[in-house]
């Protein structure tokens, strides 16, 4: 993010042990200040619950809304709703964390900033294709994306293929099984191998 938005910061200095409840509304000015934000504009709300402990504290983060985003499809701007709850813990220590749910605070911080955290609750919370709901799509673009496409039914033709080679491979293994269930006693023109014979006596 380019800079600290103060109104996204809480102060835990001085709170007395327990939870403490925020709330924060978040528009287009938030997502200004991100560089090379995926998201574009929104109206979203975020309720945090702040539990305050001896040594550590527990955030919980419930995000409700609607943003603004790039189609994967067309690159316009796509409306999404967005809603989700995550949780993040923040415990004091010099260490570093992998653990993406854990903040590891200086021993002497006295505030946390938690815009990067809703920002990135909110990308989370994008379906993993954004795109417009069918016939949304810019036509213009979607006419130049038509036209860039090599054989537009290819797909179509995969499937037909594997129709047709899962049948050949049934009619293949069909005739495998008839070949291994003959046996020398299922043509009566053939002499029986005297072996074979004793073979099925011992049955």
């Amino acid at each position: 993010m380019k800079k600290d938005s103060s109104a996204f910061v809480i102060h835990f200095v001085g709170l007395k042990l327990g939870t403490h409840e925020y709330d924060f509304d978040i528009e287009k000015t938030f997502f200004e200040d991100i560089n090379y934000s995926l998201i574009e504009d929104g109206k979203v709300h975020a309720h945090v619950s702040l539990q305050k402990k001896e040594t550590m504290m527990i955030g919980g983060y419930t995000i409700t809304g609607t943003v603004f985003t790039n189609c994967d499809r067309c690159n316009d701007p796509v409306e999404l709703p967005i809603n989700g709850t995550y949780r993040i813990v923040y415990k004091f220590g010099d260490e570093l964390s992998d653990d993406e749910n854990l903040i590891v605070l200086h021993p002497e911080s006295f505030e946390i900033d938690i815009a990067p955290q809703l920002y990135e609750f909110m990308c989370v919370s994008l379906p993993a294709r954004v795109l417009h709901k069918p016939g949304e799509c810019n036509e213009e673009m979607m006419t130049l994306y038509d036209s860039y496409i090599v054989n537009p039914g290819e797909e179509e033709d995969d499937d037909e293929w594997d129709d047709d080679d899962e049948d050949w491979d049934d009619d293949d293994l069909g005739d495998d099984e008839e070949d291994d269930s003959d046996g020398p006693d299922d043509n009566s023109d053939k002499p029986i191998d005297p072996r074979w014979s004793a073979l099925k006596n011992l049955n």
